[in-house]
């Protein structure tokens, strides 16, 4: 293949756009990509074109937009709105822009395309109006839409502060915060959060402002099923559980609410890699398979690296600085620095993510679903969404022989919908793995192509049925 640059960067968040700048500083022509219409991923999104924010502008706006001035003015060239849908070795990304189907070509690839939230399937969380953490987080920041007047939040981890504090903010009804961890659990994340004083303050105050008005805050509680109400509205059952997240007998609370978001953490995105066949482990702490990578984040396969999210939950602070770490060492082995120039950089910037990281880390445990939750899926929630798979039926597939999550997935089609597993493939691999008397599961579910939906015209391209030999019909 003829590459059209050095270096092809998979997402433009913190990671993605620090590792371009770094490479494109010593010279390299990289090309970034992104499905967002402008860099910042998830944490630092950008607020679209023509609309107007009125009040004090949150930190992680400011910083979004120093990152988006700063990749302006470098070198790298910017493809946005674009959707990546296959990778082959080598490596070529093919894509669908805003012009078309297209293909860049380079031996050297970034894979920086964050993490994917996770939902512990329940009775309901499929219904309309039950929405992720994060999907309100960008309701919320991007598009300064409410996902409802009166919402209740659940879950586990920091979001749930965010997304409650930012529901207020913009005039909607907190019903209560519903929180898998207990006020112990929170507090042993205190030395760890030290590191960032910064968000450590910020949580105290988030805390603070939602007791002050109010707001009941729940805490080693879980939404058990939710169910359809009157005049629209939703009614979420809500119960206490262990320390493992298994319900505990006893009294259950009902919420009438116009809106659920509920998120159970974030995952690493590790679909491309897995399309690549890179090596890859399973970390018993986030309960996710995430890439093998050296301790420069190079993968299995030559020229493959993996940094931000992707590589494992660390945080938004500490996948920037492992970004530029990364272009740093792309940079050194294409001999645009010296060998003193490049330890010297690498060492402070190693110093500041493992500061960073401490606090990521600390909250990736805190979010991490729990054995209890699993075994505690009703048989009739269903895990896959775009197949409409319950769990009843990936226990049935254990059952009748089934001895992998790739198995699981050929004989239910769980994971072969439009999101390949995206926000399926963790729960039932730890379901198949449950059900087969394992601590992990034995692999992850292979990648597949295309990574994301898209128009069947894309794969076919223009066809003139007459110019198409047609073999000649079978004999009588």
């Amino acid at each position: 293949m003829a590459a059209t640059c050095d270096v092809i960067v998979v997402g433009a968040g913190p990671a993605g756009a620090e590792a371009a700048m770094e490479c494109a500083r010593h010279g390299l022509d990289v090309v970034l990509i992104d499905e967002a219409p402008d860099a910042g991923g998830q944490v630092y999104r950008a607020t679209p074109k023509g609309f107007r924010t009125q009040g004090p502008r949150e930190p992680e706006a400011e910083i979004g937009d120093d990152l988006r001035k700063r990749l302006a003015d470098s070198s790298v060239r910017c493809r946005f709105d674009t959707l990546l849908w296959s990778i082959a070795p080598g490596y070529r990304a093919d894509l669908l822009g805003p012009d078309g189907p297209s293909s860049e070509e380079a031996p050297i690839v970034v894979i920086a395309n964050g993490a994917r939230e996770r939902v512990v399937p329940f009775p309901g969380w499929t219904l309309p109006g039950v929405i992720g953490l994060a999907g309100a987080t960008v309701m919320l920041k991007s598009q300064k839409v409410l996902p409802g007047r009166q919402t209740l939040v659940a879950g586990a981890g920091p979001l749930l502060l965010a997304v409650a504090t930012t529901l207020r903010k913009a005039g909607g009804e907190v019903a209560g915060v519903i929180d898998l961890a207990s006020r112990r659990e929170w507090l042993a994340t205190v030395p760890a959060t030290i590191s960032r004083p910064d968000l450590l303050a910020r949580g105290i105050g988030w805390t603070s402002r939602l007791t002050l008005a109010g707001v009941p805050m729940r805490y080693r509680q879980a939404i058990r099923r939710i169910e359809q109400a009157e005049a629209g509205k939703l009614r979420a059952f809500v119960g206490p559980v262990y320390a493992t997240g298994a319900p505990v007998a006893g009294t259950v609370r009902e919420f009438v609410v116009d809106a659920v978001a509920v998120g159970n953490g974030l995952a690493p995105a590790s679909e491309v890699t897995r399309l690549l066949r890179a090596e890859h482990v399973y970390d018993t702490v986030q309960k996710a398979w995430v890439p093998q990578l050296d301790e420069d984040f190079r993968t299995s396969l030559p020229g493959l690296f993996v940094v931000g999210d992707g590589a494992g939950i660390s945080g938004a602070a500490a996948a920037a600085i492992d970004g530029r770490r990364v272009g740093l060492s792309i940079a050194f082995d294409a001999d645009r620095l010296s060998a003193d120039n490049y330890r010297a950089q690498k060492r402070t910037l190693s110093t500041g993510a493992k500061k960073a990281r401490r606090f990521g880390q600390a909250m990736a445990r805190l979010m991490a679903p729990r054995s209890g939750q699993i075994a505690a899926i009703a048989a009739d929630a269903v895990v896959c969404r775009c197949e409409d798979v319950t769990r009843a039926e990936l226990d049935a597939a254990v059952a009748d022989g089934a001895t992998s999550p790739n198995q699981v997935k050929a004989w239910t089609r769980c994971g072969m919908g439009p999101c390949q597993g995206r926000t399926c493939g963790d729960i039932a691999s730890a379901l198949a793995a449950a059900a087969l008397g394992q601590e992990a599961p034995p692999a992850p579910m292979t990648g597949r192509s295309p990574l994301r939906p898209l128009p069947l015209g894309v794969l076919a391209g223009d066809i003139d049925y007459d110019d198409l030999e047609l073999p000649p019909p079978a004999p009588l």
